[in-house]
């Protein structure tokens, strides 16, 4: 729940260690290769008595092309024609990983496997949003079954079903190395990447960018029925904690882990960080309070994962604002195990209200998050649009301010939390990016 933003810093690390080995047979490092790519990989964990859980390949730096449960891997990826520094990866049980990379030079496509884009055109300039179109094709007997863009390597924006693409991506101005890929139901893939450079493009503003990586997380306990804050971990049967620098499950290398457990049930664990104003993380006091009045819109981008997600009876993200002896707080909760609904804060009255927009994460996989905010030009809370895995959900609803004395500045919020057990579970969020205008 979204409570107390007047909140200290407090950093918790921790570091875990693996020892396992990756052993490929197939293909060899360094080999050149005509047609799909032979992946053969086996991997045992000498430190995990539980032993190995999963097996991946990966492309390029967070580009994972194909995951198999077990300690062995074989398949074939159909690949364009390049260079490749591939990566095979094991996750053994104990949440330890261990990769082996191999670089492999494709002389020839995989005989008719492939993406073709029409829209936007290889190294063209174009204006947001930038349209997208693309086709794929494969040798796969089961055929294509989905195609994505990724604006930058390990920045999957949007995905969609089957072997055809169509979609526009807001982009602020700048050259982006995209990528479209196509994931095939034999578990090969092609790529074809477009370089492009945005010029005037409508989402303006300025970013943040890798926030879970940054320094100026604060870290707190919440308890029913009054729910205030406590801290250090544990405190009032809530253990909660948030690790930087998590290599894997990753996107970036950068990820970070949040964890939730303890014995009072219904509890939260609350991670806070100021952005803009007072206590900035970033660099933005704005001592002489003429920025944060002026700002309207803002987009909170990024994706998590977890392996038990259904333990979860919530995940929350929630953007405010404070000026004025005003508060606008964005909340926005994911109930999970309360029922797989969006629900959103309405400042006045301290509660969530449903929205009726379905909320189902997927465990075991990244979901990607962009949530869509406005501050309108009366002072209402304007809740624009929720994003997840490529489905965008207009919310359109406008609630007043609540009221939030000597307090100013723009924070941010990651919320997890306990269901009817407290069962313990941990998230990692990664490619964490926050918009304001």
């Amino acid at each position: 729940m979204v409570k107390n933003s007047l909140l200290v810093v407090c950093l918790l690390a921790a570091t875990s260690t693996a020892f396992a080995t990756v052993n490929v047979s197939s293909p060899a490092n360094g080999s050149t290769i005509q047609g799909p790519v032979p992946y053969k990989a086996t991997a045992t964990s000498t430190t995990c008595s539980k032993g190995v859980g999963s097996m991946g390949i990966y492309t390029a730096p967070g580009v994972l092309a194909y995951v198999v449960n077990g300690a062995s891997l074989n398949t074939s990826l159909n690949l364009n024609p390049g260079t490749y520094n591939t990566t095979v990866e094991e996750w053994d049980n104990c949440g330890g990983a261990t990769t082996a990379g191999v670089k492999i030079t494709v002389t020839t496509g995989s005989g008719g496997s492939g993406v073709v884009v029409t829209s936007p055109a290889n190294n063209s300039t174009v204006g947001s949003p930038v349209q997208y179109a693309a086709t794929a094709t494969t040798t796969c007997s089961k055929g294509v079954g989905s195609m994505g863009i990724y604006t930058a390597p390990g920045q999957l924006a949007y995905v969609s079903q089957g072997a055809t693409l169509n979609t526009s991506l807001t982009l602020a101005n700048g050259t982006y190395h995209t990528t479209v890929e196509e994931w095939d139901n034999c578990g090969g893939a092609a790529t074809t990447p477009i370089t492009i450079t945005v010029s005037g493009g409508s989402s303006g503003g300025s970013t943040f960018t890798e926030l879970q990586h940054s320094g100026g997380w604060g870290q707190y306990g919440q308890g029913p029925p009054n729910f205030i804050d406590c801290s250090p971990s544990p405190c009032d049967g809530i253990t909660f904690w948030m690790t930087q620098n998590i290599k894997s499950p990753s996107m970036s290398g950068e990820a970070s882990e949040f964890y939730v457990g303890g014995t009072a049930v219904y509890s939260d664990a609350l991670f806070n960080n100021h952005l803009i104003g007072d206590l900035s993380s970033q660099g933005l006091p704005d001592k002489n309070h003429t920025l944060v009045p002026t700002l309207h819109n803002f987009t909170y981008d990024v994706y998590f994962y977890g392996s038990s997600l259904n333990l979860s009876q919530a995940v929350e993200f929630d953007i405010n604002q404070f000026f004025n002896n005003q508060g606008f707080i964005w909340g926005h909760e994911c109930r999970i195990a309360g029922g797989n609904e969006w629900d959103i804060w309405d400042n006045v009255t301290a509660h969530w209200i449903p929205t009726g927009i379905p909320c189902y994460p997927n465990s075991n996989q990244w979901n990607h998050l962009t949530i869509k905010v406005q501050r309108t030009s009366s002072n209402q809370l304007y809740y624009q649009s929720i994003t997840l895995n490529g489905t965008t959900y207009n919310v359109n609803q406008t609630y007043a301010p609540g009221s939030t004395p000597g307090w100013y500045g723009v924070t941010i919020n990651y919320q997890q939390d306990g269901n009817s057990k407290q069962q313990p579970y941990t998230v990692y969020l990664d490619e964490l990016s926050f918009t304001y205008q």
